[in-house]
């Protein structure tokens, strides 16, 4: 049994790091995801709190985590799992049968689970759970308590980087279809073999004599008896979903030129996107620099749109406060919000292919990309940025080795 419970704890706390690690770098997609929760309960007033649970919610499951894979303050922390397995457990069953999210975003984009196989987890983890609290005063750790405190502190700077840096410029790591290097047309590609939508037809049939309304199927209905039954009405029911691209009511509609969504993300030459999902909600102090980055590509040759969700009125009243110098089309809201988690974004395409996004933190200068292949700047650019990563990383491991051998120089001078 200690054998079991100590490899449920482990289990249990990878779950936990995972789930919580996928939603702290993307703070605002689970912003988004509290939303269409809190909208599908009626509950749209605590909309302006999301973004607060979102960095709450990631920064308790990753600490728990932690505390649970590591066994350090393990008494907090199997509370903590219990009383998430407890509000979490009923909640997917709920959701399950109602379904009113079709992805509970538990793991964020890194992969999705319907609500039943969400429930269904959560089953299990439930029981795990409930074995680790039960036990949680015979788990025995290695660590001191200064040694507990310094890794359980060590992760909340962590994780809370993490969130920070991920919120104010871009998720560090993109599991969305719109990452750099995707082909979104290759995204919007069906399978020639792929699974179709299954659907039952119900026809509603109406008795003449009675005026009694009756369902039937394709197989039953009574299409010969005109005498006691005439057609009322018809619906469908879908029975199993098909296979769904994984970019999907992705159009691009210019307001002069209509759908011009195939000449974009076939140009040979680059195309620059900004993304708004929603005007009115966008940082205005990133307009005057996408000026003048939409008159050097345009001097080039270069297309430059922008894209919202916002009604033609509200690009008018915008314009007429900040004078634009590039048009902006209309597209889905979700596709847009999927697409970057910055209001304003900016993407940079080459035939569909996305060679680059930054958010409006990190939108580049016009004296940055002069003189230089818009690509060679992208490849240079993401390859310094990977060097300061592993920078980072190297120096958080040294200065983690360093506190631990001063801990344990100081507990060995202290006997």
């Amino acid at each position: 049994m200690k054998f079991i419970a100590n490899l449920f704890r482990i289990l249990l706390g990878l779950v936990f790091i995972g789930s919580g690690f996928v939603k702290g770098i993307d703070p605002l997609g689970s912003e988004y995801k509290f939303i269409e929760y809190f909208n599908a309960f009626g509950l749209g007033g605590l909309n302006a709190s999301a973004l607060f649970f979102s960095f709450l919610l990631s920064g308790l499951e990753f600490l728990i985590g932690i505390c649970l894979f590591l066994n350090i303050k393990i008494k907090g922390a199997a509370w903590g799992a219990w009383l998430f397995m407890l509000v979490f457990t009923p909640l997917t069953l709920i959701l399950a049968i109602r379904n009113p999210v079709t992805d509970c975003g538990c793991f964020g984009d890194a992969f999705t689970l319907t609500n039943w196989q969400t429930f269904w987890k959560n089953v299990f983890l439930f029981f795990m759970a409930y074995l680790v609290f039960y036990r949680r005063k015979q788990f025995k750790s290695i660590y001191n308590f200064l040694e507990q405190t310094v890794l359980l502190f060590g992760s909340i700077i962590f994780i809370g980087c993490v969130e920070g840096y991920s919120y104010r410029h871009l998720p560090i790591i993109d599991f969305r279809p719109y990452a750099i290097g995707s082909n979104i047309s290759a995204g919007m590609e069906i399978p020639a073999d792929a699974p179709q939508d299954e659907y039952r037809i119900l026809l509603n049939y109406k008795n003449k004599n009675t005026g009694e309304i009756r369902e039937f199927n394709e197989q039953n209905y009574p299409w010969q008896d005109t005498v006691n039954w005439e057609f009322h009405s018809s619906e469908q029911q879908l029975l199993q979903k098909g296979y769904q691209a994984p970019i999907h009511d992705f159009v691009i509609e210019h307001p002069q030129w209509g759908d011009i969504t195939e000449e974009v993300l076939q140009d040979d030459n680059y195309t620059f996107l900004v993304v708004s999902y929603r005007i009115d909600k966008l940082v205005p102090e990133a307009l005057e620099q996408l000026n003048q980055l939409a008159y050097y590509a345009q001097a080039r040759g270069y297309r430059f749109y922008g894209l919202t969700a916002s009604s033609a009125e509200e690009i008018r009243q915008l314009q007429s406060i900040h004078p634009l110098h590039f048009d902006f089309c209309t597209t889905d809201e979700i596709q847009l919000k999927t697409m970057i988690r910055s209001n304003p974004g900016l993407l940079l395409l080459k035939k569909g292919t996305i060679i680059d996004k930054w958010g409006h933190r990190d939108i580049p200068a016009v004296e940055d990309l002069a003189g230089k292949d818009p690509l060679a700047y992208c490849l240079t650019e993401q390859q310094n940025i990977t060097n300061r990563y592993i920078l980072y990383s190297l120096g958080l491991l040294f200065l983690l080795l360093l506190t631990f051998y001063t801990l344990k120089k100081y507990k060995r001078g202290g006997k």
